[in-house]
């Protein structure tokens, strides 16, 4: 039952947001260069991709701390960090299967653009580096709770940002100038909207190799500083319970 509703709330997403976007192309709010139908194959792709990057097994990490089983972890011979993205990859792959369903029952209200080989093996490779970028957010942000024993306020403030900056909710081609060059400055953006830019051909074959090391350069500073900060962490664990 609970694949069976989290598929149809997919569905209806998107047909609220075929819907949506219809009356807003009707109205001639349209971002440049994205046409009705890449509108709704760009919001459609985003649906799926979030049954993926909204899988957080990071969050482990404040239950561990609030149940006292860190310190357990932590003795033993393994890679904590490693464990959660192991973690995380299986639950991964169980919610990549609900896509396969989820597409189905969507190409039945909505038609969705197929680009080129080329242009899918690059979506692909921008989307698995994404996927890197997510969840070494969630880790840092779920890190806090070695030393507030809560995490909610603060993934709750980035959750928001991420939403509206990712370019999960609208295309960051509809911010103007200065804003538009800010909010595609930001990690967020590397999350969603590259592999999605890349998808329906906003992102030209020309420019997909700058924008895939944009990617990689926030994936190896967000690598690095949770290398760091979970360093700092594991040498002062308070135990809450247990």
């Amino acid at each position: 039952m609970e694949v069976l509703s989290e598929v149809g709330s997919l569905v209806l997403r998107v047909y609220i947001l075929r819907s949506l976007w219809t009356a807003l192309y009707a109205h001639n709010a349209a971002p440049v260069g994205l046409p009705l139908h890449g509108i709704i194959t760009y919001a459609t792709i985003a649906m799926l991709m979030s049954l993926i990057l909204e899988v957080d097994a990071t969050r482990l990490i404040r239950e561990k701390i609030r149940e006292g089983t860190i310190a357990t972890d932590l003795m033993k011979p393994i890679s904590v960090p490693i464990y959660f993205f192991s973690d995380g990859i299986g639950q991964t792959v169980l919610h990549a299967l609900l896509v396969v369903p989820s597409l189905c029952c969507a190409l039945l209200l909505v038609r969705i653009d197929v680009p080129p080989p080329a242009t899918i093996a690059a979506f692909f490779l921008a989307f698995a580096i994404g996927y890197g970028v997510n969840f070494f957010l969630n880790f840092l942000m779920n890190c806090i709770a070695f030393w507030t024993l809560e995490t909610f306020a603060a993934q709750l403030i980035v959750r928001w940002a991420s939403d509206l900056l990712s370019g999960q909710i609208i295309p960051l081609t509809f911010f103007p100038g200065l804003l538009g060059r800010l909010v595609f400055a930001l990690p967020f953006a590397a999350i969603y909207s590259t592999p999605l830019l890349i998808y329906v051909g906003i992102i030209p074959p020309e420019r997909w190799l700058i924008s895939i090391a944009v990617q990689l350069l926030w994936l190896v500073l967000f690598a690095a500083l949770s290398a760091i900060v979970w360093r700092a962490a594991a040498q002062r664990v308070i135990i809450q319970g247990g």
